[in-house]
């Protein structure tokens, strides 16, 4: 979102009301107050207006869906067709119990396998196809199977629907249960063994979850289903989340590539930026000394 963000702009605490950024294409033009405000998570101002970069709709947009017989297959292709430098729009993937789930939850028929999902776009069918063609072939490399695309927007939109129905599929394999979700975010080089960890760690507890992913850019979730009123599932919850955020930061990776810090991760943002914490404890102190924007959020008091 943060690269489609041109302009803001936001009342801070004091009242004054300030304007970052505009409609140019980029600026140089003092500090980027623009990125700082839409990575604060509410705690610096309160955005009331925004400018959006706008994209136009490709020419031509085709999707696909492949299976693997084992995770690091599905893993090792999102990451060898990023290196390769393949055009894809989008890839994600699910796991093979958040496969099963989205098939019971919205009727449909995929392999219960991890599973990955490609979006293309080009100037041209042709052009389109040549890129879920390579794709496909790096597929096959790492043992992937049934590799079926579609150019029609029905057609995509079916094949999509397992990704969009994903988080309350998961909710239903525990009917009653929560979801405690988390997400880290790693170098693509590292991809492989922090989702096969994920997993191992998941496999060996006695929650059940699944693992969904925007593993185009090395960013994954977690789902685990948890009874509130039981303490020990919420620790059990706490401790794979914990285990998953140290291997991330013990790769270079980060805490959270999307969800962002809230009050859950704030020991992980000091663990992760070290003295810069501080840094953005002083700017929370100059834009908001009274502490009014969303106080006890992201940064220690």
């Amino acid at each position: 979102m943060k690269d489609n963000v041109l302009g803001l702009t936001v009342v801070l605490a004091d009242g004054r009301v300030i304007r970052t950024g505009g409609r140019a294409r980029k600026s140089s033009a003092g500090y980027d107050l623009t990125r700082l405000f839409v990575g604060s998570e509410g705690t610096l101002g309160v955005i009331t207006e925004i400018t959006l970069r706008l994209h136009l709709v490709p020419e031509a947009t085709s999707a696909a869906v492949c299976s693997f017989a084992e995770m690091k297959g599905a893993v090792d292709t999102a990451a060898a067709v990023i290196q390769a430098g393949i055009p894809v729009a989008r890839v994600e993937l699910l796991d093979e119990a958040m496969v099963e789930a989205v098939n019971h939850f919205s009727g449909l028929q995929h392999k219960v396998a991890p599973t990955l999902f490609f979006e293309f776009h080009g100037v041209s069918e042709r052009n389109v196809v040549e890129q879920a063609e390579m794709a496909e072939a790096a597929a096959r490399e790492n043992g992937g199977t049934g590799f079926e695309w579609a150019l029609r927007a029905e057609d995509r939109a079916r094949l999509w629907k397992a990704r969009h129905d994903a988080y309350y599929a998961a909710l239903a394999l525990r009917p009653g249960a929560k979801g405690w979700t988390t997400d880290v975010c790693v170098p693509i080089s590292r991809l492989t063994e922090a989702v096969l960890a994920a997993k191992a760690d998941l496999a060996a507890s006695p929650l059940k979850g699944a693992l969904v992913g925007h593993v185009g850019d090395g960013n994954f979730h977690m789902v685990y289903l948890v009874d509130p009123a039981r303490p020990e599932e919420v620790d059990e919850a706490k401790r794979l989340a914990d285990l998953l955020v140290v291997r991330a930061l013990e790769v270079g990776g980060t805490c959270t590539g999307e969800h962002g810090i809230g009050m859950g991760k704030m020991a992980y943002l000091e663990r992760e930026h070290g003295e810069a914490v501080e840094v953005m404890r002083d700017l929370k102190h100059v834009l908001d000394p009274m502490n009014l924007m969303n106080p006890g959020k992201m940064l220690r008091a």
